[in-house]
């Protein structure tokens, strides 16, 4: 992995690519870019960047209160990126941060990732009748902001 970083430098995300990225995501489809941008300003971002030219090839945020929750959001690499590690340095370093150490609980939600995401602790729920949600999965296309 010396080949790539990750970094919660908000000065070098590249905000063309997360947005181009999630825009089209299953979780957050035509989500408009100035609510992504405001949903990372309220979050702890992480980009996972190539060490040579410093180009973006992926990303992820938790949104936390930085004492007992955290949830992982809209963490992905770039598909032509894929298959070289990038994804697992990039939910160690949201683990393994010293701002979230501290933190009772971590939570995420993800169709297709659960392999990656339990080789660092995530499980199924314990006890899913005690988590409720409120869920508008067509919320962006129906311009509801």
């Amino acid at each position: 992995m010396e080949e790539f970083e990750v970094s919660t430098d908000r000065a070098r995300l590249d905000l063309d690519i997360i947005h181009g990225f999630l825009r089209t995501s299953y979780w957050c489809a035509n989500v408009p870019r100035d609510l992504l941008e405001k949903s990372i300003a309220h979050s702890l971002p992480f980009g996972a960047y190539r060490k040579s030219d410093g180009q973006q090839l992926g990303f992820g945020r938790v949104v936390t209160d930085y004492a007992t929750f955290g949830y992982v959001a809209d963490a992905f690499v770039l598909p032509e990126y894929r298959g070289q590690g990038i994804g697992k340095l990039l939910v160690q370093a949201m683990v393994d941060h010293p701002e979230l150490k501290g933190v009772r609980r971590l939570l995420l939600a993800t169709k297709d990732a659960h392999t990656l995401y339990q080789r660092f602790g995530f499980a199924p729920l314990a006890n899913p009748s005690d988590f409720l949600t409120i869920h508008r999965p067509k919320i962006y296309s129906e311009e509801q902001y």
